[in-house]
């Protein structure tokens, strides 16, 4: 039942979000459109509370209330990353809007990107490793709750990875052809990044 319940959680994430911005842009009802948006929590709010319901009633705890936390997780972290980089695009497709910016290539702009793209993976972690540790306690040391800290320690490596990734962009920035820049200048040296 619980994958069940994520699934069409994602499904129905995809769906308000159409909707939305179908209200929003192609009907001229940006108030409506905003109304359907701030839906999307009710969905983690459902199934947080159905998985909580599911290990009251004593549910053996398995990876499947696991992945409910990392989908509660994620959809916290990256969930409105999502929300504005669609709007973006609808926006410049029916309503005239500027193009999204692409994210920065090159130097200390590329860092900064990387940066916040992994404070925003480590933010879905952390959140799904709270829920996760809220599920242990919940359940106590009685319920047989390896599965849950197996999620846990998967959490412990999407920071560690995306710490690497972004300390990697810190110490080696990424150079454009020709070692400018991009607008004429010398890309800083790592040495110089790590003195600031």
């Amino acid at each position: 039942m619980i994958v069940t319940l994520i699934v069409a959680c994602e499904v129905a994430f995809w769906v308000l979000l159409a909707a939305g911005l179908s209200l929003r842009y192609l009907a001229k009802m940006p108030r409506a459109g905003l109304a359907v948006l701030l839906l999307e929590p009710v969905l983690e709010l459902v199934l947080l509370a159905v998985t909580a319901f599911d290990l009251k009633n004593g549910a053996e705890p398995d990876w499947k209330h696991g992945l409910a936390a990392v989908y509660i997780g994620f959809t916290v972290g990256l969930g409105h990353q999502t929300i504005k980089w669609v709007d973006g695009h609808v926006a410049h497709r029916w309503a005239g809007a500027p193009k999204p910016v692409k994210p920065p290539k090159y130097g200390m702009a590329r860092t900064v990107y990387e940066w916040k793209t992994a404070g925003h993976w480590i933010l879905a972690a952390a959140v799904a490793m709270a829920l996760l540790q809220a599920a242990i306690w919940y359940v106590g040391d009685d319920g047989g709750t390896s599965s849950l800290r197996s999620w846990q320690l998967k959490m412990v490596w999407v920071i560690g990875i995306n710490v690497v990734i972004a300390a990697s962009y810190t110490l080696w920035p990424k150079r454009p052809p020709g070692g400018g820049e991009g607008s004429g200048g010398e890309t800083e040296r790592p040495h110089s990044l790590l003195k600031r």
